[in-house]
């Protein structure tokens, strides 16, 4: 039975760590990245903070907190690490290249000693990575007041936006991860599970089978609550009859997936049918109009066709679809391009997105089937098969 039938210590209990993991982002591809980023480079440097291009660039996984780490690049030359010095040992076991490193204590300034190193390297001009908190920016531009700034999202998106080899192997694996997931959380829904109880045995599906962390997010939204892109807050319990929507993703090595199902627990009206096999067509179509060169903001546009041939809104109104139709995924979970009016960036080979035109109905309920793919010289491959039916989650 695709729904419902087994219990989520059956499942649990059936579940090791993936047999085949991808292999890790390598040095020699690391150095690569950071010479494609000097080549793309219009200012004398570049500084990037803690977080997901930090771990691009630089192989250091750490999230951003109040205390400055970060990585200078010149646009000739190697990295240079700034970071405190009571955690110098960690940085040197979490970084993926070669780079000397400047430390500062507690009491010293970060944002000096960045400006000390932009002298050196005789740097009239910066590109700051536009993840970097507006506080550090500000006390860089005070400490480097000579120093001009401009955004870096050209450099950085430019490299990150398009996948590796590597990366696409990562992704495919987070993505088949979290698709068994699915599969077995649809198997453990019973009258009166609660979501609670789905989001914390997806959890325990993803530690299992070898996410980084669990779950990098879980949405479980039974019901009305599915008529709300990203739910209501509190729990509910299943009914008979309910949708069911499951919105949830993981991380391997820092790469995402993130995937979500709608089917119903029980017998669907004709209503929820007719909605599905529309959201359906409209994925569908999304994904068959992707080709290298067509604009990201055209598959949006050819999803909102698909609705609005069906009696539902050509823009953002409701009944229809209130959000774009898919995002940029890779180390962040949403990062650009994005499949949006308004992006007219042309897809290239290496772009990943996610494909989820949902479809709301106000009052009653919500279908969004999103998948992944990536776009490839011949036009798009799903990481993952989309759902085959309503009543078939995987």
């Amino acid at each position: 039975m695709a729904i419902g039938g087994s219990t989520a210590e059956a499942e649990l209990a059936d579940l090791g760590p993936w047999s085949n993991p991808a292999p890790p982002i390598t040095r020699a591809e690391r150095l690569a990245r950071l010479a494609k980023a000097q080549s793309l480079m219009t200012t004398d440097a570049l500084i990037i903070g803690a977080g997901a291009s930090l771990r691009y660039f630089a192989g250091v996984g750490w999230n951003a907190t109040e205390r400055l780490v970060t990585m200078i690049l010149p646009k000739t030359g190697t990295p240079v690490m700034i970071c405190p010095r009571f955690e110098e040992g960690s940085l040197l076991a979490s970084l993926g290249v070669e780079a000397p490193l400047r430390l500062w204590e507690e009491h010293e300034s970060p944002y000096d000693l960045s400006a000390q190193v932009l002298a050196g390297i005789g740097a009239r001009s910066l590109a700051v990575d536009p993840a970097l908190a507006f506080a550090m920016f500000d006390a860089l531009r005070i400490a480097a007041p000579d120093v001009a700034m401009a955004n870096a999202a050209p450099v950085v998106d430019g490299c990150r936006m398009i996948k590796s080899p590597a990366e696409l192997a990562l992704m495919a694996q987070a993505k088949a991860m979290t698709l068994e997931v699915h599969r077995r959380a649809a198997r453990i829904l019973r009258p009166g599970i609660t979501t609670g109880e789905v989001r914390r045995f997806i959890d325990a599906a993803h530690r299992a089978l070898g996410a980084d962390d669990g779950s990098s997010f879980c949405a479980v939204q039974f019901g009305e609550a599915s008529a709300y892109p990203h739910g209501l807050p509190g729990e509910q319990a299943l009914s008979d009859g309910d949708l069911v929507l499951i919105d949830t993703g993981c991380r391997v090595q820092g790469y995402n997936s993130d995937i979500t199902r709608t089917y119903v627990f029980g017998q669907p009206t004709q209503e929820m049918l007719r909605v599905w096999a529309v959201e359906k067509k409209a994925q569908a179509a999304a994904f068959a109009a992707v080709k290298p060169g067509v604009l990201c903001e055209e598959i949006d546009a050819v999803a909102r066709r698909v609705l609005a041939a069906e009696g539902f809104s050509a823009d953002y109104d409701l009944p229809g679809l209130p959000h774009r139709t898919g995002h940029g995924i890779g180390l962040s979970i949403h990062e650009a391009p994005y499949l949006v009016r308004g992006d007219r960036t042309p897809l290239q080979p290496g772009m990943c997105f996610s494909n989820e035109p949902m479809i709301v109905i106000p009052g009653a309920f919500g279908v969004r089937l999103e998948d992944h793919f990536h776009v490839t010289e011949a036009g798009a491959a799903w990481f993952t098969p989309p759902q085959p039916a309503i009543d078939r989650p995987v």
